[in-house]
């Protein structure tokens, strides 16, 4: 596997995790106040879409 193909199945599973975890902060059984659920699913939402931007720019940097 090349560094680059690595590089995405990371980039990849990072935005995975990263909305996953928002979704669960959302969840009802989740131990968490009112509004540390919705800040920080807030902030996983918003890392998700960065994760994504930035392999949307790493691909486009790195063909050909």
């Amino acid at each position: 596997m090349s560094l680059k193909a690595f590089h995405l199945v990371f980039i990849s599973a990072s935005i995975v995790l990263a909305i996953g975890f928002g979704a669960w902060c959302l969840g009802p059984q989740t131990d968490l106040s009112g509004s540390t659920r919705v800040v920080s699913a807030l902030v996983s939402f918003g890392l998700g879409a960065g994760l994504f931007g930035y392999e949307a720019w790493f691909l486009r940097r790195t063909r050909g």
